[in-house]
């Protein structure tokens, strides 16, 4: 015999989504999706702001760092006031150009007859010919001496006191005075190079208009044995 069929309730297949209930699913897919992508680009975009900001702070603190350590030149105004600086000499050189060597009256020379072809400004680690010293001098440059024995941490020293141009540092023998500061007419002795006058000097005598030539070049002529 065939047995009966079952007399419970029958379950019914599965029923199969509707094609609004697919599109919603994939509606719902498509945001979540959507989503996680605008999660992601979020966290990229603050990674990315973080390492900007980080390597910006890196290269400011590099850029400050040179700054800080990088020595920088002394500044002064051009020309002086007529200001009186005690133990200044003053002196009154003629200006002539000649080729022979000259034999100046002061120990270093502080102007008179000077070479055609003036020295270049700048740091010699050697004596330099006076015949061209002295023609920078009347351009209005400074030349700043110090006896070849002098420290050299008083040499630092006077290194930092100096402008970045239209002034001459170089050993210079026999000097009368550990440091003799140098301008057209014009001159200072001072024992030591953090003596206040060396500043006072250069404030008022560093490019003077009281020159046989204010104003006139200090580079592209001469540079003697020693340039630094």
């Amino acid at each position: 015999m065939t047995p009966a069929p079952p007399t419970g309730p029958s379950v019914p297949p599965s029923a199969k989504p509707s094609v609004k209930q697919q599109r919603a699913q994939q509606r719902a897919q498509k945001l979540e999706q959507y989503h996680r992508e605008q999660k992601r680009s979020a966290r990229n975009r603050k990674i990315g702001l973080i390492a900007g900001i980080t390597a910006g702070v890196a290269v400011l603190a590099l850029v400050i760092t040179s700054i800080v350590l990088t020595p920088q030149s002394a500044t002064y105004s051009a020309g002086g006031d007529g200001t009186e600086i005690d133990g200044v000499e003053t002196f009154e050189n003629a200006s002539m150009h000649v080729e022979t060597p000259v034999d100046y009256p002061q120990t270093p020379p502080a102007g008179g007859e000077h070479h055609p072809t003036w020295l270049n400004c700048g740091v010699y680690t050697e004596p330099v010919p006076s015949e061209n010293a002295v023609h920078s001098l009347e351009h209005g440059a400074l030349w700043v001496t110090y006896d070849p024995d002098l420290p050299a941490a008083e040499l630092d020293t006077l290194k930092e006191a100096l402008p970045s141009s239209y002034v001459i540092l170089s050993p210079f023998d026999d000097l009368p005075a550990p440091i003799v500061l140098s301008g057209w007419n014009s001159q200072l002795q001072v024992e030591s190079a953090d003596d206040e006058r060396v500043a006072a000097f250069f404030e008022e005598y560093w490019k003077s208009n009281d020159v046989p030539e204010p104003g006139a070049l200090c580079t592209g002529a001469y540079d003697a044995p020693g340039k630094a």
